[in-house]
């Protein structure tokens, strides 16, 4: 009799114990882009996927303390949301900013990286090989607005190059939609644009520019880290989610989930 009292108190604490456990894990709220493909997407049956999505649910699985329940939301929606406290983080490929500093909290550890470089005319691949050579071939390149991060990509390599300067010259405008014809024709030299844009946009079978892959090259600048955006409150929950990144660094994990997405490991086009 007192074996099996003893046997039910200890089942007894064992239950309270998980119960408790269960109590404490906070449900983490994430919102995230529906269309940027592979970092942040629905698929056909409407789930989160997406390179950014699944390092976040590799995260979420070191932490027992959390839950994360994903949102497919708007830009704005994600932005707002998340600074008002609505979403706990927000994730779009975004880079780091002053802006977005002052906004929200940034953790110490990217989330990915987007590749950057310069598409050209490919009878100029004996010129241009790099921003430098480009910027010595002429540095005549496609207007970008201020608002964008780009600008302060190329603004930054200014000021490493005195003496060898790419013309940096404002647009009014975020995109400019005859970028690539701008450049067949002459009128610029290059194009400041988004490796995996090139892809779809040029290579890719399908995309609208596909007809003058054969006339348009593309080298490589940098990889620029993309960060998720936590509330401006969450220092502790940035501070798990770096802890756990670094774990998911070290094991391969990433590396894994990265060639998965993007065919290669974009974070070894991060120099800095």
């Amino acid at each position: 009799m007192k074996k099996n009292v003893e046997k039910m108190i200890s089942v007894v604490l064992v239950l309270l114990a998980s119960t408790s456990a269960f109590a404490k894990t906070r449900k983490i709220h994430v919102a995230h882009t529906v269309t940027n493909v592979p970092y942040d997407f629905l698929d056909e049956k409407g789930k989160a996927d997406g390179f950014e999505i699944a390092v976040l649910k590799a995260v979420d699985e070191l932490l027992p303390q959390y839950k994360f329940v994903f949102h497919g939301v708007s830009d704005e929606e994600l932005l707002i949301g998340t600074e008002s406290g609505k979403y706990q983080v927000g994730t779009k490929g975004a880079w780091l900013t002053e802006e977005r500093a002052k906004k929200f909290t940034i953790p110490s550890e990217p989330l990915a990286a987007s590749v950057i470089g310069i598409a050209f005319r490919a009878e100029n691949k004996d010129q241009i090989h790099d921003l430098e050579s480009f910027a010595s071939y002429s540095g005549k390149l496609i207007p970008i607005s201020p608002q964008s991060a780009q600008f302060s990509v190329i603004q930054d390599f200014n000021q490493k190059h005195q003496d060898n300067q790419i013309t940096l010259v404002p647009s009014d405008v975020f995109d400019i939609a005859d970028s690539y014809l701008w450049v067949l024709e002459g009128r610029y030299d290059a194009y400041f644009v988004l490796k995996l844009s090139f892809e779809k946009n040029v290579l890719k079978e399908t995309g609208p520019y596909h007809q003058f892959a054969d006339k348009l090259a593309y080298v490589p600048y940098k990889g620029i880290p993309t960060y998720p955006l936590f509330n401006k409150k969450e220092t502790e929950l940035a501070a798990d989610y770096d802890k756990a990144v670094q774990k998911l660094r070290e094991n391969g994990t990433i590396s894994a989930l990265s060639l998965k997405y993007f065919g290669e490991d974009v974070f070894t086009f991060v120099t800095e």
